[in-house]
């Protein structure tokens, strides 16, 4: 299983700067891998989350942690799916942070422009040589923070 989770020092870059907004959110975590993100949303304060990977083996260890964490099942989901074939059975978009971290290789692209409608805070990590649109849609590039390798970029809509 190939997982490239998201240092520590990044995740702890992210939450400092989302703190204010995670309160009492629904968040959803794209390609979660191990879940550590979302689990962290929960831990700070977020009311729900969705975790979202294609990797089944990926989804038994978001599992695990969500259990060794005692996560109550009604504060998250898990879904064994591809982000965009999760995007498009979405009807609707009920979450107010989604953090997208694709594994680096893949086009951002067309899972980007499924977000296009999204209105909220969407956080994309990626390589800091991709550089990624400054609009997708009713979305527009906010902040970018480069940590080593990686980069977040934050869209608002």
């Amino acid at each position: 299983m190939q997982v490239r989770p998201t240092s520590d020092r990044l995740r702890e870059t992210l939450f400092n700067v989302i703190a204010p907004r995670i309160e009492d959110t629904r968040f959803l975590d794209l390609c979660a891998g191990s879940g550590a993100v979302g689990i962290e949303a929960l831990s700070r304060g977020a009311r729900h989350v969705t975790f979202v990977d294609r990797s089944r083996k990926s989804c038994q260890l978001i599992e695990a942690n969500v259990a060794l964490c005692r996560i109550p099942d009604e504060v998250q989901e898990i879904y064994q799916t591809s982000a965009d074939d999760y995007l498009r059975q979405s009807k609707t978009y009920p979450w107010d942070i989604i953090f997208f971290d694709p594994p680096y290789k893949e086009d951002y692209l067309r899972t980007l422009d499924l977000l296009g409608n999204f209105e909220g805070l969407l956080i994309v990590e990626h390589h800091h040589k991709n550089n990624l649109p400054e609009t997708i849609g009713k979305l527009v590039k906010t902040r970018i923070l480069k940590q080593g390798d990686s980069s977040l970029s934050f869209y608002e809509g």
